[in-house]
């Protein structure tokens, strides 16, 4: 009997710790600190910030009615960026793009030769609150929106934020 028990001891000593090394090895490199940068990359705050001023126009232009199909696009554009799609970067993209060129191009759309009076500022009523601010600030605060928004659009941050591996399905 006693023959046996070191036999056996020693056989299942030399075997046990080669399968705990073995485990061992494959759980820590499973359960590594520091996993993939791709993995885990959060959400840019200047993209945040973008978000939340996309959401508050579009729920904006709901309540008042005023170009539903536009305010409806960018809630859905909104939800493409959230979810990380490659879909919902072009989208981003083209969307500021298009939104900087036709506010650019504003002014010379507006401009009516038989009705302009550089001298008169336009007014506006926002509630309660009655302003009167002449065309150029307008127009220039418009411009200076579209670029900013733009330029988030591009940044190398908001690039990396999206799952470029993926195609342009948004059904995963």
């Amino acid at each position: 009997m006693d023959s046996k028990k070191p036999v056996n001891n020693t056989e299942s000593v030399s075997a046990a710790p080669n399968n705990d090394a073995t485990t061992d090895s494959t759980i820590d490199t499973k359960k590594s600190p520091n996993p993939p940068s791709a993995a885990k990359i959060s959400m840019p705050k200047r993209l945040i910030s973008l978000l939340i001023f996309f959401v508050v126009i579009s729920v904006g232009g709901l309540i008042t009615q005023q170009g539903v199909l536009l305010c409806i696009l960018t809630l859905f554009m909104v939800l493409a960026i959230i979810g990380k799609q490659k879909a919902g970067l072009i989208m981003l993209r083209v969307y500021t793009s298009l939104q900087l060129l036709i506010v650019s191009a504003l002014p010379l759309i507006v401009h009516n030769p038989e009705n302009f009076d550089p001298s008169a500022p336009q007014s506006f009523a926002i509630g309660s609150f009655n302003s009167s601010l002449p065309d150029w600030l307008i127009f220039a605060i418009l411009i200076l929106l579209a670029i900013v928004q733009v330029w988030i659009a591009f940044t190398r941050k908001v690039g990396h934020y999206f799952n470029r591996e993926m195609n342009l399905n948004i059904m995963r």
